[in-house]
């Protein structure tokens, strides 16, 4: 997949929407995330049509991925990274992404899980391609994700640096969670907070300690 590269000032050429090959792949894993949302953020029970709670919503995703395959190509226990800029409304578009893949992916593997998460891929990502109108950066690096209890980890070198926990219900034991959703991630969220959460990388430097977080089972196919 072609990376869109980007000025300094990422003074940017029109958006741009990737053509969709429909393609055999699955993904069945977890995908947790923290943004500059405060707790908790809108645009999860919203569909993304409600504005962040700062107007713009910066965020980094990991995905850990348990099974899958992408074309026949094994991608299961590999780890994904994300970095979104948005400017607005989820729903609205113009996102700013960078793709940080798991150095252990083989070649093939590596483009698969870029075309997945491009929208290029069709299937659940697909609607990846009207919202993304800028792929920053791709690479492959080390990603490493952790679950300890009810905290999650992702760090990637010194890029990003992110630990966020669960937020405990009336059984202080168990997380809140959102059930049955329309959430494109997949229907149950769990509510969670940003503990230390750090990313420096591509002129941005964002701290998302005390912000919104959600942690969400996933399973995505395509086509």
């Amino acid at each position: 997949m072609a990376t869109e590269t980007t000025n300094p000032a990422e003074q940017a050429a029109p958006p741009t929407r990737r053509a969709k090959v429909p393609t055999d792949w699955k993904i069945k894993g977890e995908l947790f995330l923290n943004c500059s949302c405060d707790v908790f953020c809108p645009c999860v029970v919203s569909l993304g049509k409600y504005k962040p709670t700062e107007g713009y919503c910066h965020a980094w995703m990991a995905i850990r991925i348990d099974e899958g395959h992408f074309e026949g190509e094994d991608i299961g226990g590999l780890n994904v990274g994300l970095l979104a800029d948005i400017p607005g409304r989820m729903a609205e578009g113009d996102w700013k992404v960078a793709a940080y893949v798991d150095d252990r992916a083989t070649d093939k593997a590596y483009e698969g899980l870029l075309k997945i998460f491009s929208g290029a891929a069709g299937g659940t990502t697909g609607l990846f391609t009207m919202l993304v109108s800028t792929i920053i950066h791709a690479e492959r690096t080390k990603v490493e994700i952790e679950t300890d209890g009810r905290r999650r980890r992702i760090n990637i070198g010194k890029k990003i640096n992110g630990e966020i926990e669960e937020i405990g219900g009336a059984n202080p034991d168990e997380g809140v969670v959102i059930k049955n959703s329309k959430y494109w991630m997949g229907p149950d969220i769990i509510a969670a907070v940003g503990l230390r959460s750090r990313v420096r990388d591509h002129g941005r430097a964002w701290d998302f300690g005390g912000k919104s977080a959600e942690i969400c089972p996933i399973e995505w196919t395509g086509p």
